[in-house]
């Protein structure tokens, strides 16, 4: 018989010889009524989510709300949602608080909205991170980072250890949208992808007493705002060889085709000016009490600080919630690790900046293709910025993302000031990437004023934002540097309690303080202004009488001890550094056992008690 017969015939028998001999542990696990296995799923995700959300779409405020309502619903024991107020547009401001209320519940809440009551006071003895989203609409990502990280964090709560123990002991306040009404507007209205950037209030941009009267005109319909063009022999544009849909100029000595219009629209009030009063403007992140300057040295500035009123509310929260010692805010574009100070004038401590630096260093490797600037040196100046707000106000580290880098049309380095990558990168990306889905293709319209002209260019969701299938990797990525930051706020703890008799009644009660993490409990911009108290060190005891206390940075209590003369039983101290132990030391009558308590604003709450003294 010939070989291929032969084997023909065997397979059978060795296929079966497989399945029930040495193929036994396979006949198994695949026998029918058995348990099935879990589908085998990536890292880094919960792999069945209470919610199921998908995060390669961008959500309109009405689906944002509902995410954050089944999150609630999903996770009522670490998080809830309250509205600090109507926007302009009547749309609630939410904001979430994700912590382990067994540890300590949140603030009293407003229960119609999903908070429940509670006395709040263990809420202030953990320290808090603040993260908001959307101030400036058109950014629109930075809306769907604050939803992915609420959803990442109550999800991964008891799947994750350091997830589980960051929400144990820290309280986040989230709030995706901070121009809720401006978001839709870019969602819903005609735009560009740079607007709407700032709110919907009417204001009269050309002070010509009339309000929002000029605003861009979708010729076609289409929702985006594009670009018009008029074909002219003696114009100076042309469309590129490889790329048709995109414009570029005519070299010096070569005929042009095209002459360029501007952006959709017409001169709806006569004035000879085109789309100079949309909607707004005023600028809600130029609108904070740190260095704000008027509209004449800053433009987008409203009438004095805080005097938008959905920002007010978000000051009011804040400043009622003084724990916060970290914030991250969100905004696009460029791939920007940000920090203040804002304007070249304003100097900050050396000291705060070695922080941020420290904190950012990790932030470049989580973040490929960031860069770690200073706003006012290596970008611009902005008066009235909320992250300046923040550090200077407030007494939190705090720093802008500057989301979707240029680096990953290509995953290769961009020159220096690159916000949206070279042109022949958007190009490429687009015909080879998008498969040309960014631009609307150019095509005939008629304009009230121009007549026959055409439109097209890119679209309002292509250019700032990234595509479907870039977008999960930006929110998670800046979550995590986010979320590392939030575990490096402060966190005192009583590293040591020692006891010591020292006769006559008298007994030396010395306690070593430590706080292991990059941020200071209070920043050197804090301790040199007073913006929040100073952390305290208290002990207590029945019958137990303070006779002198003593504060050092070294353990012998040599040449640098301080003493405190002014109610030695609460020693204050203006900051305890990163992994800098500092001592206080107490001579006491009474043998204990002896309570020590630190309480710091920005650092949270330690106790230790001792054991009993022995009586002499």
């Amino acid at each position: 018989m010939p070989i291929r017969q032969r084997v023909a015939a065997l397979l059978p028998l060795v296929c079966l010889g497989g399945l029930l001999l040495g193929g036994g542990l396979f006949l198994g696990t695949t026998a029918v009524g058995a348990p099935r296995q879990p589908v085998y799923q990536p890292l880094g995700a919960p792999a069945d989510p209470a919610v199921a959300a998908r995060w390669n779409f961008y959500r309109d405020y009405a689906q944002a709300t509902q995410l954050l309502q089944q999150m609630v619903a999903a996770h009522p024991e670490i998080c809830r949602m309250e509205s600090l107020g109507k926007s302009y547009g009547g749309r609630e401001m939410w904001v979430m608080t994700i912590a382990n209320q067994a540890t300590g519940n949140p603030a009293p809440g407003n229960p119609a909205t999903g908070g429940e009551a509670g006395d709040g006071a263990t809420e202030r003895e953990k320290p808090a991170f603040w993260i908001d989203g959307g101030i400036h609409a058109n950014e629109v990502q930075s809306v769907d980072v604050v939803l992915y990280t609420a959803w990442y964090l109550t999800e991964m709560y008891g799947r994750n250890e350091w997830i589980t123990q960051l929400v144990d002991e820290r309280v986040f306040y989230l709030m995706p949208m901070m121009s809720p009404d401006s978001r839709d507007a870019h969602m819903y209205d005609p735009n560009s992808t740079h607007s709407p950037r700032g709110g919907q209030r009417p204001v009269d941009d050309d002070r010509d007493g009339r309000f929002d009267e000029d605003p861009v005109d979708d010729l076609d319909g289409d929702g985006h705002i594009t670009q018009m063009r008029l074909r002219d022999l003696l114009g100076r544009w042309k469309s590129h060889e490889e790329f048709p849909e995109w414009m570029i100029r005519a070299k010096e000595n070569e005929a042009g085709e095209y002459r360029l219009l501007g952006s959709e629209g017409w001169d709806n009030d006569g004035d000879g000016s085109v789309n100079e009063d949309g909607p707004g403007y005023y600028d809600p992140n130029r609108d904070w009490p740190w260095q704000w300057q008027p509209a004449y040295v800053q433009p987008g500035a409203y009438k004095y600080p805080l005097s938008v009123p959905e920002n007010r509310r978000v000051a009011d929260f804040i400043m009622a919630h003084p724990q916060i010692a970290g914030a991250q805010s969100y905004h696009n574009t460029g791939g920007m690790i940000l920090r203040g100070p804002g304007v070249q004038s304003d100097r900050w401590p050396a000291a705060d900046i070695a922080v941020y630096d420290r904190l950012a260093e990790r932030g470049k490797k989580i973040l490929p293709g960031y860069r770690y600037i200073n706003m006012s040196e290596d970008l611009y100046e902005v008066w009235g910025a909320e992250t300046d707000w923040f550090h200077t106000m407030v007494g939190a580290y705090a720093f802008v993302n500057e989301l979707n880098t240029p680096f990953n049309l290509f995953r290769e380095s961009v020159e220096e000031g690159d916000f949206f990558g070279s042109q022949d990168d958007r190009r490429g990306f687009d015909k080879w990437l998008l498969l040309g889905d960014g631009f609307v293709a150019w095509h005939e319209v008629d304009h009230p004023q121009y007549g026959k002209i055409e439109v097209g260019g890119a679209k309002k969701n292509w250019g700032r934002q990234p595509p479907s299938f870039l977008l999960e990797e930006e929110c998670h990525r800046n979550m995590a540097f986010t979320l590392w930051h939030a575990d490096q706020m402060p966190q005192v703890e009583i590293d040591d309690l020692t006891v010591r008799p020292l006769g006559e009644g008298l007994f030396e009660v010395t306690v070593t303080l430590m706080n292991r993490k990059i941020t200071p409990t209070r920043s050197a911009f804090n301790v040199e202004h007073h913006v929040t108290p100073a952390d305290r060190v208290t002990i207590a005891g029945d019958g137990v009488k303070v006779v002198a206390a003593l504060v050092s940075d070294q353990r012998l209590f040599d040449g640098d001890s301080k003493e405190i003369r002014r109610n030695p039983t609460t020693v204050r101290l203006p900051t305890i550094r990163s992994w800098h132990p500092q001592y206080v030391r107490w001579i006491v009558e009474g043998v204990g056992p002896y309570e020590v308590t630190v309480t710091s604003l920005k650092g949270g709450v330690a106790k230790k008690t001792s054991l009993p003294e022995l009586k002499e």
